[in-house]
């Protein structure tokens, strides 16, 4: 009977060390588990990040270019070239004129282009902010600056403005300006 318990004891010894060693080892390997699949999640979320600040940074110079393009045109009293950087169902949000359509705009930039004085746009490069529409384009927000000598003086005016720009297949178009604080 002592050596049958002896043995029991043995038997129970040996098992619950196993279990111990078992469960050690278990343990850490878990932990190597947790720790490799949260070190993948960092690395998958890092390569989204980097793949949408690239495409922010496209879409950002993309914006910023056709800004460009269209108010060189602007500056360069060039109207038809203006045109065909607007939808024809443009509308424009103006706080000291209302809104106003695409002929009624055009019509307008035709009286500015009609002046004695020569005015000028320029952006203010550190206030363009753009965003992405999905599935449509991007909003451009910023501030420009209108400058004129008018009276033998220079007179500027800084306004604030927000554009929606359409991607038709990679046709730009701004469907929507919205220009205020004037």
């Amino acid at each position: 009977m002592v050596g049958s318990l002896l043995f029991l004891r043995e038997v129970f010894y040996y098992c619950y060390g196993t279990c111990i060693f078992v469960y050690l080892h278990m343990k850490n390997l878990i932990l190597l588990l947790l720790t490799i699949s949260i070190y993948s999640t960092v690395i998958a979320q890092s390569q989204n990040e980097k793949k949408v600040a690239t495409t922010q940074i496209e879409l950002f110079n993309k914006v910023a270019q056709l800004d460009s393009s269209l108010f060189a045109a602007y500056n360069s009293k060039k109207l038809d070239l203006m045109k065909t950087y607007f939808t024809n169902d443009l509308e424009w949000y103006q706080d000291n004129g209302g809104l106003i359509g695409f002929e009624k705009v055009f019509e307008n930039f035709n009286s500015i282009f009609n002046r004695d004085y020569d005015l000028k746009r320029n952006l203010i490069k550190e206030s363009l902010e753009v965003h992405p529409i999905e599935g449509y384009g991007a909003i451009e927000i910023g501030k420009h600056q209108f400058k004129h000598i008018e009276n033998g003086k220079l007179e500027i005016g800084t306004f604030k403005f927000l554009m929606i720009w359409k991607n038709d297949n990679g046709n730009w178009k701004i469907s929507r300006v919205i220009s205020y604080d004037h």
